[in-house]
C-alpha cells in the first residue's frame, strides 16, 4: 500500500475510532432511536446517527486537507477550496441493530477522485464487533489485515445469499429464495457486500431501488478486490450517483453464479 492510500486507512481508522467513542454510550439505549430530523437522503436521521456523523466530520476537518464529503445525514459539504479527493461516508450503516443492540452495524467510508465510478480506497469496521475490512483499488482486499477473496460456489443450491426483496419487488426475487440453499438479512449493506468478499456470504442482491451511494460505495470496491462481480439489477455496470437522493439497484456476488441469479431475477 502505498504511502497515500496507507494515509487513507489511518484516516479511516481515526474515523471509526471518533465514531465508536461518540455511540458507545448510546448503542443499544432507548435514546439510540430518538428522531432528530429528516437526513439529506431523505430518511429519519437519529441520534445515534447524528453522533456518529459529527464525530467523523470533526476528524475529516482535522485532516487539514480540501475535500469533498458526501454523508447519509448532512449530504455534501466541501472542506477547504479545491478538494482533493470525495469521501463517500455512512456514519453509521445499520441504525436499527445499534438501537437496540444487535451486533452488526458498521462504518462504511470511501475514497474516489471527483469522479465516483473512480474509487480508490474503502473501508468497512463493524462497530460492534472485530471486524475491518479495507480495500485500495488494485491492491487486493483485506478483513483485520489478511488478504480475503470471495467464494468459489457455483451450484444455486448450495448459496447462501443476502437478498432484499421481500416487500418491494418480491415476484423477482421469490425464485431466489426458492433456489438457494440458504438466505440472511442482517441489516449492514456495507458489511453485508464484505461478507462476499470474505467468503461468508455467497452473494448479495438488492432489487428495492433503495440503495444510496453511501450504502455501496465502500463495499463495491471491496467486493471487486476481493474477486467478486458487482452490477445493477439488470446486468449493467452499476454507476454511482453523485449524491444522497438518488437510489440504485444491486446484485453483487462471488462473480460464479452472478449470470444464474440474474436469469432467477428476469423470471428465467
Amino acid at each position: 500500500m502505498n504511502s497515500t492510500n496507507s494515509g487513507f486507512l489511518k484516516l479511516s481508522r481515526d474515523a471509526f475510532k471518533a465514531a465508536s467513542d461518540s455511540i458507545c454510550d448510546l448503542a443499544g439505549t432507548d435514546d439510540a432511536g430518538s428522531f432528530i430530523c429528516m437526513g439529506a437522503d431523505g430518511t429519519p436521521t437519529t441520534k445515534i446517527d447524528l453522533a456518529a456523523e459529527d464525530a467523523i466530520v470533526e476528524v475529516l476537518k482535522e485532516d487539514g486537507r480540501s475535500m469533498r464529503i458526501i454523508s447519509e445525514e448532512l449530504g455534501e459539504l466541501i472542506l477547504g477550496d479545491s478538494p482533493e479527493f470525495s469521501v463517500v461516508l455512512d456514519p453509521l450503516d445499520g441504525t436499527y441493530n445499534s438501537t437496540v443492540g444487535i451486533p452488526f452495524y458498521s462504518v462504511s467510508l470511501a475514497i474516489s477522485s471527483h469522479d465516483l465510478s473512480d474509487l480508490r480506497f474503502g473501508y468497512v469496521s463493524n462497530l460492534a464487533l472485530r471486524e475491518e475490512y479495507y480495500a485500495e483499488a488494485g491492491k487486493g482486499a483485506y478483513l483485520n489485515g489478511k488478504k480475503i477473496k470471495a467464494s468459489v460456489n457455483s451450484e444455486l443450491n448450495k448459496l447462501c445469499v443476502s437478498v432484499y426483496g421481500y416487500r418491494q419487488n418480491v415476484e423477482r426475487t421469490r425464485k431466489i429464495y426458492r433456489s438457494v440453499r440458504r438466505v440472511r438479512l442482517f441489516g449492514s449493506v456495507a458489511l453485508e457486500l464484505c461478507y462476499v468478499a470474505s467468503g461468508k456470504l455467497d452473494a448479495f442482491v438488492d432489487v428495492r431501488n433503495a440503495l444510496r451511494v453511501t450504502d455501496v460505495a465502500a463495499g463495491q470496491l471491496i467486493l471487486a478486490e476481493a474477486g467478486g462481480l458487482v452490477t445493477d439489477g439488470y446486468g449493467n455496470s452499476l454507476r454511482l450517483p453523485d449524491n444522497v437522493t438518488a437510489r440504485v439497484e444491486m446484485v453483487a456476488s462471488n462473480g460464479h453464479v452472478h449470470e444464474k441469479l440474474l436469469k432467477l431475477l428476469f423470471g428465467g
